[in-house]
């Protein structure tokens, strides 16, 4: 077993603060793998996460992040801003379609740029280190733990609705019980990789059993010749552009996380293969069953039944299910819980690799030496989240992350069509057609654009976030300050010695 001693050098081997800090990420036109300059270097003795993630873990990754809270969620947004329900299923299918389209793309960047990340990789690549800072910065403020946050809630919200069946859980008990199922799952991801992809293949089967119930009674319900909500289907419909791009931001929220797995790439089984294939199977299932559920939750209950609950499987369970309607919020706990679990393991990825490439202090960019997995990453992601735990609207809140998170798929997208034009030599196992990647860019323009009006507030003090991550770069890593580097040091070696950790070892198969 490695001994960790305090006068190991090799625990500071580059902070946050710019000492040791690697140049920017590159793809070299040879052979499409990407190298950092501590490949030119004799190893230290470092440790690297091990390739333990299959097809099938990679399909239930996906899956599992994907159809989480917002399929038990949204369904309202998306009717609010939409106007009548038949626009609504156009949203749904749009957003799955747009969804499909962007995961492709990165299907191409993922395995043009086999690194761990996500679009923190891939706009370093394409623009430089402070793009790839910004992008890092708000998701550490706001689109990671926020989304967890909300993933959290919804979980507790739902396990305890049927111990208060008439109104609503109390505040304390929801945020209780949010911060104690985070805790649980940081755990579980400290631990052991096997653990955390055995609980997610686990649940993505209970959640997929979940929303089969809620379409088969919605069938059995239509059959029965219920069909009385769908017979003036696009009455009420909402064209104003602004009111479009909302739906589709509380539809695409639903959707998030189809670019989970390219967090965890170098964890990846075969990234080549395995990465594009995980995408094209997930997809197309998720859609399917999203636009399906939302048919069966607009034929059994009616427009105004949807807009007043903050609920809606369970409203649907306890009209459909009669004395087992205490199922529904059961199994929609289930759902959340496993994608709570996907998010927070692919999530931390992206904390680490911003550690290890010197943007965040480099304590987080240590890996356990028993369990090979990233412990202080994840245990600063769990205390972002539970300090996020504290939200009261969740609808105002999912806005303001899609705006944020649509800004940057953009950047990331547009990094693309720049590393074809920049790199046209590098390797690119999947090269997407070009249609694809301007169609996006240019629905995400219209989202972006079209939220400014509608949502001024959001757009406003999320373009100030993004801002105020400039001088934070300027003073923490372009021209760092002494006493911060410092303190920066002593926590990276409180850290290894509290955790058993050593730094990353930087090598790419």
């Amino acid at each position: 077993m490695a001994r960790i001693s305090v006068g190991d050098q090799n625990l500071v081997p580059r902070n946050v603060f710019g000492e040791k800090s690697p140049p920017p990420l590159s793809v070299p036109e040879d052979d499409g793998n990407v190298r950092s300059s501590s490949d030119t270097v004799e190893s230290t003795g470092g440790v690297k996460l091990k390739k333990e993630i299959s097809l099938l873990d990679g399909v239930a990754i996906i899956v599992g992040v994907i159809v989480g809270a917002g399929i038990f969620v949204s369904p309202k947004g998306v009717l609010l801003y939409s106007g009548s329900i038949g626009q609504a299923v156009i949203v749904w299918i749009l957003s799955g379609v747009l969804s499909m389209v962007g995961a492709l793309c990165y299907a191409e960047l993922g395995t043009m740029i086999p690194k761990s990340g996500g679009d923190y990789a891939y706009i370093g690549v394409a623009f430089g280190p402070l793009p790839a800072f910004l992008y890092l910065w708000v998701a550490l403020l706001i689109l990671v733990p926020t989304g967890n946050a909300i993933t959290a809630l919804t979980f507790a919200q739902y396990l305890l609705q049927p111990f208060w069946p008439s109104c609503d859980a109390p505040y304390e008990a929801v945020r209780l019980l949010a911060g104690l199922i985070t805790c649980i799952l940081t755990v579980i991801n400290c631990y052991n990789v096997k653990w955390v992809t055995r609980v997610t293949d686990i649940f993505t089967g209970t959640k997929i059993l979940a929303l089969l119930v809620i379409v088969g009674a919605g069938l059995w319900y239509i059959f029965a010749g219920n069909t009385e909500q769908w017979a003036a289907p696009m009455h009420g419909s909402l064209f104003s552009p602004g009111y479009i791009a909302l739906a589709f931001y509380n539809g695409l929220f639903s959707y998030s996380g189809w670019n989970y797995l390219n967090f965890v790439t170098e964890e990846l089984k075969n990234p080549y293969r395995n990465l594009p294939r995980a995408i094209c199977i997930s997809m197309p299932v998720v859609t399917l069953i999203y636009v399906v559920t939302n048919i069966a939750y607009f034929s059994v209950l009616s427009t105004e039944e949807i807009l007043s609950s903050d609920a809606v499987a369970v409203t649907f369970g306890h009209k459909m299910l009669g004395f087992m309607s205490w199922l529904m919020p059961f199994f929609v706990a289930c759902s959340t819980f496993g994608s709570l679990n996907g998010a927070i393991f692919a999530s931390s990825r992206l904390f680490f690799v911003g550690a290890r490439n010197g943007h965040l202090p480099a304590a987080i960019s240590l890996i356990n030496i028993n369990c090979l997995t990233p412990v202080p990453a994840l245990i600063f992601l769990c205390i972002l989240t539970l300090a996020l735990l504290f939200i009261r609207d969740i609808y105002a809140l999912i806005n303001y992350v899609s705006f944020v998170e649509a800004l940057f798929t953009l950047m990331s997208i547009s990094g693309l069509l720049w590393l074809r034009r920049k790199q046209p030599n590098t390797k690119r196992p999947i090269r997407v057609n070009s249609v694809l990647p301007f169609i996006y860019l240019l629905t995400c323009g219209f989202l972006v654009i079209s939220s400014c009006y509608v949502s001024p507030v959001e757009v406003g003090v999320g373009t100030a976030i993004i801002l105020s991550g400039i001088p934070i770069y300027y003073a923490t890593i372009y021209k760092p300050i002494a006493f911060l580097r410092r303190i920066s040091n002593d926590i990276n070696m409180l850290c290894a010695k509290f955790f058993i950790c050593m730094p990353n070892e930087e090598k790419f198969d």
